[in-house]
């Protein structure tokens, strides 16, 4: 494999295992000002309880993430030192604003979240499970920015020796593919966060433990869950899905396997693209759904891979076409789960049912299978470029790393990885061990005993 292709596989593989963990944060976030809010509203101590113990594992999970994130910025200047030069000046600046503010606002209002609750008192508390919602999802922002430009590039001038220079800060921030990629991106994490809920939730109540407590959680979970699923679908994805039909046709027909230019276009549900014969093999499909989906038309016309030269083409189709339906095939399933779920609930039902409690229990992996998916949608469909249009993934490499030095720091990535995925699974499972009624034990700092097991 090339040093360019060592690079994009060490990208991919260290930012796929980074997303594990900022996803949850993220959702979680929002669960947390959701319970503590349900705490004064009602006075319950179990939702006051909920509140600290799914902020431990928030801290827990917050500081892996930023263990695994920082190699994603030494890599713009290791092995993609001519991107960082030809577009540095463009996404410095949200890249710093991430670190500077959104970062260094969760970090200090999580401290308080978890060590100041007595010490402080409770508007302070809340205030503070407030803050550590909006850096996270703040700090998500400017992430998110900062791929829009990469993505679909806005408020920017070549300077004279070719390189990019930020000329309208606010255009750039106000990107319109920011803003339905932060909003499909968000409603994404709440739902990762609502099955991690829900799967605690059903092995507590399997188990017996805790059993008031995982109530609380399956309640919260099961609505968020319902909502956020639902949005996933309408307005964001399709508001995603427009966005690429406009700015990126060639992604847009490979991942919906569209070989050939046509009206009335085919949605495909199922099948395999054959890139040799330019079919979808076994295929099912559902007449003139794409051309509407895409530019609300029945008969509107869709460009196919034929309309566009080889070399403007993504250049793992296949990927790509497997990734997006696997995106939208998990998806819909969510919906279907969470909806039966809260019919469950609602019916007085959902506590007793063990086997729906069961798969609710296994389901945590498949939102992270799910967002994993549609980031390689985002990333592949955007290629050959690494700047759309202005720059490509081959120009943007550094010229004087070679395979060699990228293949030895991505086995040592493996390893430190494993290493990490270990401790935190540990520090996890400890907690869950532990459970939400020893939170009550939790005590402020200076007391003589540790607020959190961090």
């Amino acid at each position: 494999m090339s040093a360019v292709g060592w690079s994009r596989f060490q990208f991919a593989f260290t930012i796929i295992y980074h997303y594990l963990f900022p996803q949850l944060s993220m959702g979680l976030a929002l669960l947390i000002v959701i319970f503590k809010a349900r705490y004064l509203k009602t006075r319950d101590a179990i939702y006051n309880e909920s509140a600290r113990f799914w902020t431990r594992i928030f801290g827990i999970n917050f500081a892996v993430g930023v263990v695994t994130g920082i190699p994603m910025e030494f890599q713009f200047g290791t092995n993609w030192a001519a991107f960082s030069n030809f577009a540095g000046g463009v996404i410095g600046m949200s890249l710093a604003m991430e670190g500077m503010f959104a970062f260094f606002a969760e970090s200090s209002f999580l401290g308080i979240l978890l060590f100041g609750e007595k010490r402080f008192g409770q508007k302070v508390h809340m205030f503070s499970a407030v803050m550590l919602f909006l850096g996270s999802w703040l700090s998500g922002y400017f992430i998110i920015v900062t791929n829009a430009f990469m993505q679909h590039p806005v408020g920017y001038a070549p300077g004279q020796n070719g390189a990019l220079h930020l000329v309208n800060p606010i255009v750039y921030l106000l990107n319109p593919w920011a803003l339905w990629e932060y909003s499909h991106n968000m409603v994404a994490t709440v739902a990762t966060a609502s099955f991690v809920v829900c799967s605690v939730a059903a092995y507590y109540i399997l188990a017996g433990m805790h059993v008031e407590h995982a109530k609380a959680f399956m309640k919260v979970a099961v609505v968020t869950g319902c909502i956020a699923t639902l949005l996933q679908i309408f307005p964001t994805g399709d508001g995603q899905g427009k966005m690429m039909s406009r700015y990126q046709k060639p992604a847009l027909a490979a991942m919906e396997g569209k070989f050939t230019t046509s009206t009335n276009a085919a949605l495909a549900i199922m099948g395999q693209p054959n890139l040799q014969t330019g079919k979808i093999e076994n295929a099912i499909e559902v007449p003139g759904i794409l051309s509407y989906l895409a530019y609300g038309d029945f008969g509107a016309k869709v460009q196919g891979l034929d309309s566009f030269p080889k070399n403007m083409q993504p250049d793992n189709v296949e990927l790509l076409y497997y990734s997006y339906h696997i995106m939208v095939g998990l998806g819909t399933l969510f919906i279907l789960l969470m909806l039966v779920s809260a019919w469950q609930l609602r019916a007085g039902r959902l506590f007793r049912n063990r086997a729906l409690l069961w798969v609710l229990m296994l389901s945590f992996p498949f939102p992270y299978i799910a967002t994993t998916a549609g980031w390689m949608v985002a990333e592949i469909g955007r290629q050959p470029w690494v700047v759309y249009g202005l720059e490509r993934t081959l120009a943007g490499a550094s010229p004087t790393v070679s395979g060699g030095d990228v293949a030895f720091t991505t086995l040592g990535f493996c390893g430190l990885y494993t290493v990490v995925a270990l401790l935190f699974a540990y520090m996890v499972m400890r907690e869950i061990g532990r459970g939400p009624e020893s939170s009550q034990t939790d005590i402020e700092v200076g007391a003589g005993a540790p607020a959190s097991t961090l």
